[in-house]
């Protein structure tokens, strides 16, 4: 037959194809994660103060003492 060589292609080896998809789906899921990890903005110190003043986690004392020592 044309084409069916002895000991090449998926009648050898029935799991390469399946080695083959779990190959790309895990470069797939690299790069996704990388992208997802990395590409997020970052929030300044400033932005972080005022977040947590507004939910309540830190007095108006503390915030104003806070916020002058990252001026400095």
């Amino acid at each position: 037959m044309m084409g069916d060589y002895f000991g090449y292609g998926m009648y050898y080896n029935p799991f390469g194809f399946l080695f083959m998809i779990a190959f790309w789906g895990a470069i797939i899921w690299l790069v996704v994660w990388l992208i997802r990890t990395y590409a997020k903005p970052r929030e300044s110190a400033l932005e972080i103060l005022k977040r947590r003043f507004a939910k309540g986690e830190i007095t108006k004392k503390e915030f104003e003492k806070i916020r002058k020592d990252l001026k400095e």
